[in-house]
């Protein structure tokens, strides 16, 4: 007997067609369902007759109903096929309907954020979906999230690839270059702190001439700001391999006092290279800031990064910058900004990844007290709980200043720890948008006073559902 349910009654005028089910769209009468890594069915045919007419159908014949509506440009037609399929109780079969409805966004309506949202819950529910995870990379790719599209295709190396699968996995990879021109990006949070300046709890400073009072601007201050983040960026391919890439982008924390906003702005535009897998970037770079509401400093310089896969599911990474630093604010501090890191990123499974990076920083600077060398180590591990994801990230970094500042006893050596825990939570996804909450601690050590602090932050807000 031919499976019905519920999801599968379409009650209203339709085109019966004759196109066979396929995909995990079977008939359940012989008790088959492929997964994600099957092929995509053949095009089907428009019906040769329209009968109007009010019918229960099948879910195979719902399927064909669906697909030669799409294959006819008839998609409002086909998008309500499909969701009504997606909602049926068998998860293979709303699991084939989501898969055929982002290819339809992705290929033939240019939604590719819908299509992302939706392959994003395919594997919620079906995680080792090889297939699924190349798609959504691809779509990645059409967005311009680069770094997403390479960390979905190392978590299908982890899942474990068919031939044919992995063949599509080594094309993708290949052509990351052909991106997404213009696109960009927006996030807004709440975000309270127990200190929003990063200042010490003491009410005193520690000199070579005794204890100085420090006003209340300069101590620790708790409240609640609006944490918000900007980018947007347009490429300009100039060959086959080669292509300009420029970006603007600002971030602020906001607060009601604004003494305390801290607001920077940047601007970046140079070429990248890709040679197979490997791609190299090079750019010139500004930045300026702003420190309650008043101009602090400008940097201007080059920045690069090259990225190289040592497996399929490990990629290396490479970052330096060299920057000449102006403080409008203190001319002592002005001189030039060395930085380069090293870092790897893993897929130990389609669900569960990380990576680390090791940083080392020089700062020159006009007077050697302010004149600093620092390295350090970040790392992060990612799990997908269901249609949650789960992030940990931490740090450590020391840093000692060359020589001893005049008024302070000793020279600055500092010790900075950092952890925070944040989840995606994509269960309440509206539109392409999810609830991102994050809660964090930092904690300076330093043998200068001013220098140490600690502080609980929170930041509750909305991100890219994918």
């Amino acid at each position: 007997m031919a499976h019905r349910s519920n999801a599968t009654r379409l009650l209203a005028a339709v085109a019966l067609g004759t196109l066979p089910a396929a995909g995990w769209a079977q008939d359940a009468a012989d008790g088959t369902a492929p997964d994600a890594t099957s092929p995509a069915p053949a095009p089907a045919p428009a019906p040769a007759a329209v009968q109007q007419q009010s019918v229960e159908m099948t879910a195979a014949e719902l399927f064909q109903y669906a697909d030669a509506a799409r294959d006819r440009g008839d998609y409002p037609t086909a998008e309500a096929a499909y969701k009504a399929l997606a909602e049926d109780p068998d998860l293979d079969l709303r699991t084939e309907a989501r898969f055929r409805l982002a290819l339809m966004y992705m290929d033939k309506m240019k939604r590719p954020r819908d299509a992302a949202v939706l392959l994003r819950r395919i594997l919620d529910d079906k995680p080792d979906a090889a297939r699924v995870r190349v798609e959504l990379a691809r779509v990645q790719v059409s967005l311009g999230n680069l770094g997403d599209a390479a960390r979905e295709l190392r978590a299908a190396e982890a899942a474990g690839l068919p031939p044919e699968v992995e063949r599509q996995v080594r094309f993708f990879a290949n052509a990351l270059s052909a991106r997404k021109r213009f696109g960009g990006g927006f996030e807004i949070a709440a975000a309270p702190s127990s200190n929003i300046n990063r200042a010490t709890s003491s009410d005193t400073l520690g000199t070579i001439i005794g204890d100085f009072v420090l006003s209340k601007d300069a101590q620790k201050q708790s409240g609640l700001g609006l944490s918000v983040m900007g980018q947007t960026y347009y490429r300009l391919p100039v060959g086959k391999t080669t292509d300009i890439l420029s970006r603007a982008s600002v971030s602020g924390d906001l607060y009601r006092k604004s003494e305390f906003d801290d607001i920077s702005a940047s601007l970046q535009s140079g070429p990248q290279w890709q040679w197979g897998r490997d791609r190299l970037a090079l750019s010139a770079a500004t930045t300026w800031r702003w420190f309650g509401l008043k101009y602090y400093s400008f940097s201007y310089g080059l920045t690069g990064n090259w990225q190289h896969p040592l497996t399929p599911r490990t990629q290396l990474r490479v970052d330096a910058s060299v920057l000449e630093q102006n403080n409008l604010r203190n001319d002592l501090e002005d001189g030039e900004n060395y930085t380069l890191a090293l870092g790897l990123d893993h897929s130990f499974s389609p669900r569960f990844g990380g990576g680390f990076q090791l940083n080392g920083n020089r700062n020159q600077a006009s007077d050697p007290g302010y004149a600093t060398t620092s390295g350090g180590l970040n790392g992060y591990l990612y799990r997908e709980l269901g249609r949650t994801t789960a992030v940990v990230n931490f740090g450590y970094r020391h840093l000692e200043a060359d020589e001893r500042l005049f008024l302070y006893p000793e020279r600055r050596k500092d010790n900075y720890g950092s952890v925070s825990l944040s989840g995606t939570f994509r269960a309440l996804t509206f539109h392409t948008f999810a609830p991102l909450v994050r809660v964090g601690y930092e904690r300076n050590w330093s043998s200068v006073e001013i220098y140490s602090f600690d502080r609980f932050y929170s930041e509750i807000g909305l991100v890219a559902a994918f």
